[in-house]
């Protein structure tokens, strides 16, 4: 369905005028109803190779060479009115982050509504009625109030979704999928990547998904590509990628994910893995940077013997939603209700939990 072939991408210097190559002579296909996965560390030019790809980058300051085969039309070629009729259309992208594509001024319901119209010539009615039918596609809660509901009254999760159901709202053959999780938390973003399996499988669509979470390709892609510095170092099957790495950035990559079965000393990361020879196994660098059982007992009782450094006791923050005539609040919200704990010098705390559990308050 897509052949990229040669693909060089490059930004204009403005204080010299010089050009930057930010990618590198790539080569990716991508098969009907497959799921090709980008991953690389930020910076490696996944979005970039994915812009070109929509025609979304500004052509007087980035130079764009190579192929870009979509079916048989390079996309290259086409002018900006032609590829009108392909962006959004046949090749439709879901951005990184919701709040920042999604327009504050206009409702939810208003802006999917007007890439129908715009691609599929069809009444207002109809538009209307087709985006109610994609918000429950998408298994947004309530459709007909979300089409009136303006981004910022919405979550994460469900403005995400509604990116994916403007995505698909005019039936595309590849959608490309630029880290579309990476703000919600792990319960929303399960859910999300079903979504979209699930999709992907209903209209036979194939897929781009750019992430650096390999636990998420290894979820969803088919194909794996690794990107480093612009180029591809390594790809194949999911298998192979994630079982079988032979490139030193791919095991740099699988090595640098937190194992909670382990604590080190020191946090890895991709530079300790590159330069070694090819086919040495790297699991000994892990091994001896790891803290032993005594050791992480002895540290245990040296950080809890000690007074703590913040105390929390009993902590409560309540919200107002409901006041009498006289102004008196009458019924709250309970944002934090009883919280308390202790934080001792030296000692790392984590706070998880899902969106909206007040983490941050």
């Amino acid at each position: 369905m897509l052949n990229i072939k040669n693909l060089e991408i490059q930004f204009l210097n403005q204080e010299d005028k010089s050009w930057i190559k930010a990618v590198k002579h790539i080569n990716l296909q991508i098969a009907p109803g497959k799921v090709l996965g980008i991953v690389g560390e930020s910076g490696s030019g996944k979005s970039v190779t994915s812009f070109s790809i929509m025609r979304l980058l500004d052509e007087s300051s980035a130079k764009i060479s190579g192929e870009l085969q979509f079916h048989s039309i390079n996309l290259l070629d086409l002018s900006p009115e032609q590829i009108q009729e392909y962006r959004g259309n046949k090749i439709s992208m879901i951005f990184q982050e919701p709040m920042t594509s999604l327009n504050p001024v206009f409702t939810c319901g208003y802006q999917v509504q007007e890439a129908i119209m715009l691609h599929q010539k069809t009444t207002k009615h109809d538009a209307k009625r087709k985006t109610i039918e994609l918000f429950k596609e998408v298994q947004l809660p309530r459709p007909e109030n979300i089409f009136e509901s303006y981004p910022h009254q919405l979550s994460g999760g469900q403005k995400q979704r509604v990116m994916i159901a403007m995505a698909l709202s005019c039936n595309p053959e590849l959608l490309i999928a630029d880290e579309p999780t990476t703000a919600l938390d792990v319960t929303v973003q399960k859910m999300i990547l079903q979504l979209l399996l699930k999709l992907k499988q209903e209209r036979h669509m194939s897929m781009i998904f750019i992430s650096h979470d390999l636990a998420v390709i290894s979820e969803i892609a088919d194909e794996v590509a690794v990107m480093y510095r612009g180029e591809i170092v390594e790809q194949g099957t999911a298998e192979e990628i994630f079982h079988h790495p032979k490139h030193a950035y791919t095991k740099g990559l699988l090595a640098c994910r937190p194992a909670p079965e382990l604590m080190l000393k020191k946090l890895p990361v991709v530079g300790d893995f590159l330069g070694r020879p090819e086919g040495e196994e790297l699991s000994h660098l892990l091994e001896i940077n790891k803290y032993s059982e005594d050791e992480i007992a002895s540290r245990r009782s040296r950080l809890y013997s000690q007074e703590p450094l913040l105390q929390i006791k009993n902590l409560c923050t309540w919200y107002p939603i409901h006041e009498n005539l006289f102004g008196k609040a009458t019924k709250f919200v309970k944002a934090v209700d009883d919280i308390s704990f202790d934080l001792f010098k030296g000692e790392t705390l984590g706070l998880v939990g899902e969106s909206g559990c007040e983490k941050q308050l």
